[in-house]
């Protein structure tokens, strides 16, 4: 794994923390600790909680910011778990999180953990090496109706019938091991004109698979349903996310945050009493800049939205 990774929009991220010298933080998603890094400099008495589900970026990462060693605690889990993991360090609210969320730049680019199309691999895919779960069992194990259900729910992937159609006659046979052979299964499947098409043609059924491994969506949800209550007044949200399914969560659960009001809109008065407990910091998502994307072509995808503890 290369130990060389600047995350996205770091500097907006960063500056959307509002980072004090002395507050708690939590970088949720260490990855090789770019994002802990730049919140560790800016700490004295402060402490930072870096999480990761990745035994070996931890690793990396520590040896990264061994500089900061005192400012820093490191916990393997998963970042749906962040009340728990804060209270077995007695530790109520923090100042400021911050959710980078999605594979890293180095799990994409080493071929042996099978998360890219463009290497050649075992089927795997894990972001936590400990969990059972793996792309091999999935392609191989579940039946017609739930491999659809992934593809089309999680990857919006239009051809999510033919490629399941596919996949199912394959394994019929012998089963799918590697990458490539499950890249050739969906270029195989789909019509000639859409293997031209700008977007690789395995780019959202091995996003899908991913997302259902990782249980990403779901760890996501519990995230926000646990992370606000664990604010300071004025602390900050900051999730960065890599696709619309992700962005539509997070926009939503800070529009509800947001909301002073949930009754029916032809109720004549509210008889909900909820009152906001955030305010939005930047109701359209910060992206990354041409100079970023140019640098690293996985930004342009990035979407950063911030919301405060009132």
């Amino acid at each position: 794994m290369d130990k060389r990774h600047t995350p996205v929009i770091l500097e907006k991220s960063i500056e959307g923390l509002n980072i004090t010298a002395g507050g708690i933080y939590v970088d949720g998603t260490l990855g090789l600790g770019g994002h802990s890094k730049e919140i560790a400099k800016r700490l004295t008495t402060g402490k930072l909680i870096a999480i990761d589900c990745d035994k070996t970026a931890i690793k990396i990462a520590k040896d990264n910011l061994k500089e900061f060693e005192n400012k820093i605690i490191y916990v393997h889990g998963n970042f749906a778990e962040i009340a728990e993991i804060l209270a077995g360090y007695k530790i109520n609210k923090v100042d400021g999180m911050i959710f980078d969320l999605g594979v890293s730049s180095p799990q994409l680019d080493n071929k042996e953990r099978g998360f890219s199309y463009n290497q050649n691999s075992d089927l795997d895919m894990r972001m936590d090496q400990d969990s059972e779960q793996t792309a091999y069992n999935i392609v191989n194990n579940y039946d017609e109706k739930e491999l659809q259900n992934i593809l089309f729910g999680y990857g919006e992937e239009k051809y999510t019938k033919l490629i399941v159609k596919e996949i199912i006659k394959k394994r019929q046979r012998t089963p799918i091991k590697t990458t490539y052979e499950l890249n050739e299964i969906i270029k195989s499947s789909i019509p000639a004109y859409a293997r031209h098409e700008a977007q690789h043609p395995s780019k959202r059924t091995f996003q899908a698979i991913r997302i259902a491994v990782n249980n990403e969506l779901e760890a996501l949800e519990k995230m926000l349903t646990e992370a606000p209550d664990l604010l300071y007044k004025h602390g900050r949200l900051c999730i960065i996310s890599f696709h619309s399914l992700e962005d539509r969560i997070v926009k939503k659960e800070f529009v509800r945050l947001a909301k002073n009001c949930e009754c029916p809109k032809d109720f004549p008065i509210c008889t909900c009493d909820k009152k906001a407990t955030f305010k939005i910091i930047n109701r359209k998502p910060i992206t990354a800049n041409e100079d970023e994307i140019k640098q690293n072509p996985r930004a342009r995808s990035a979407k950063l939205r911030i919301a405060e503890k009132l």
